[in-house]
């Protein structure tokens, strides 16, 4: 194996590592916030997207770019967190084809209900994969980042 062919496998073995922590939080955080608050892992990021806008609201693409969805499955994401009355659509003022997204009182009463679960979730998932040899060293730096 040449120089070439090591950087590559350690760079496909950094990105398991990635994809491997990434299913554990992941799947820890639909379970935790599905079953606590009716809110899946997605929902979730988009409340906290537009939470912390600190009262201003998010055009469409913008929101795509914060759940990494494309922009139809963005919209139906916001559609069904419509339907429930956790966020609401307003026309841009300056451009009639802009819309922006906005949490309700109700949208921004779920979201506090939920981050204190998403966050001890992270930190239980964070704190179990700091055990995990393959794991540690990833975990630790986003431990880490997160307590900052």
């Amino acid at each position: 194996m040449g120089i070439a062919d090591d950087a590559v496998e350690i760079r496909a073995r950094g990105w398991r590592t990635l994809a491997s922590l990434h299913g554990l939080i992941d799947a820890a955080l639909e379970k935790d916030l599905t079953a606590q608050v009716g809110l899946s892992v997605v929902e979730y990021t988009l409340l906290d997207a537009l939470n912390r806008q600190d009262g201003w609201h998010m055009r469409m693409a913008q929101l795509a770019r914060a759940t990494a969805l494309s922009p139809s499955a963005t919209t139906r994401l916001v559609t069904r967190l419509e339907d429930r009355n956790l966020l609401s659509r307003v026309l841009c003022a300056d451009d009639r084809r802009g819309i922006y997204t906005e949490l309700t009182p109700v949208g921004h009463e779920l979201y506090q209900k939920a981050k204190p679960i998403h966050d001890a979730t992270l930190e239980r998932v964070l704190k179990q994969a700091e055990e995990q040899p393959e794991l540690a060293p990833l975990a630790r730096i986003l431990h880490e980042f997160s307590a900052a």
